[in-house]
């Protein structure tokens, strides 16, 4: 399990959150900085080594910190100089998981996705989590009641997002292998529409709509049927759902403990990749912590 740092409160959340997965799954965890050297036009200014050393302590002290916390938590810190995106992509491809923060603004304007973050979750070809600032362990379980402590709470749900034209196993497996390691329930969102031909207002019978709207739930069922089986233990709860899928995804992460969404793999080399509408959108948007699981 990896963590990339930069030392702001959005970084520092999603190390807290990585050292809480990392002893959900029994991994240790791997703490990185990077430093990217800036050429100057003129001689270096007195002190301007010192955002240097900063950062190069800075892993250190949160691996201090974490293993404080966490006493039996297995954490390194590394440091390394480059383009931040290419290192953790690099150090990804050594990790099961990695971990990065997302900056929050709130309300409708949701959340700030940084030119680091958006270009490491477009290229990289492991699972990566998006943390926002401010989320703690308290968040990951539900509400309290009865005066109970919030860790004694029940697991918030794993929501998935579930694109079936093109499932993908490598997607539904991380869910529900997330969703079992929590012991919470597993709430798989489909989102589609009927044909065009509905929003320009030709006349339909109206039991089609119906009649699509069974056949698209007895898909995502028979879809979600042999991963009931692999894991018995998971409260699946389905979702069919007519929109656009970024909005139901979107407000199902309100309550979630993570979000799990899929990302078309760019291994033929693109240059420019992209992550998708959806999954840009739900990036923006969701309070929850957002899984992207690339796929082919």
């Amino acid at each position: 399990m990896a963590v990339g740092l930069d030392g702001s409160p959005e970084s520092l959340a999603a190390a807290d959150w990585g050292a809480r997965e990392a002893l959900r799954r029994d991994l240790p965890l791997r703490l990185v900085q990077v430093w990217e050297w800036q050429p100057y036009a003129h001689a270096p200014l007195v002190g301007m080594d010192a955002p240097r050393l900063w950062s190069e302590h800075q892993p250190r002290d949160a691996a201090a910190k974490l293993r404080n916390r966490y006493p039996d938590l297995d954490v390194t810190a590394d440091h390394f100089t480059g383009p931040p995106s290419e290192v953790l992509c690099d150090v990804a491809a050594e990790s099961e998981l990695l971990a990065i923060g997302s900056a929050g603004v709130g309300g409708l304007a949701g959340f700030l996705i940084g030119s680091v973050a958006l270009a490491t979750v477009a290229h990289i070809e492991q699972p990566v989590v998006l943390v926002r600032g401010g989320t703690t362990a308290d968040d990951d379980h539900l509400p309290t009641v009865d005066g109970q402590p919030p860790l004694a709470m029940a697991f918030r749900p794993v929501v998935l997002g579930l694109d079936l034209s093109r499932p993908s196993d490598d997607v539904i497996r991380f869910a529900c292998e997330t969703a079992a390691l929590r012991g919470a329930p597993l709430r798989v969102v489909h989102g589609w529409n009927p044909p065009v031909y509905f929003a320009y207002g030709v006349a339909v019978d109206p039991s089609w709509q119906a009649d699509m709207g069974a056949q698209e739930s007895d898909a995502l069922r028979t879809a979600l049927r042999p991963w009931r089986e692999k894991y018995p233990g998971i409260d699946v709860i389905e979702h069919s759902v007519v929109g656009r899928p970024a909005h139901h995804l979107v407000e199902a992460g309100g309550d979630a403990g993570l979000l799990v969404i899929g990302r078309r793999s760019h291994r033929s080399g693109a240059k420019y990749p992209h992550i998708g509408h959806v999954a840009h959108a739900v990036l923006h948007h969701c309070p929850a912590p957002v899984a992207v699981v690339p796929h082919t």
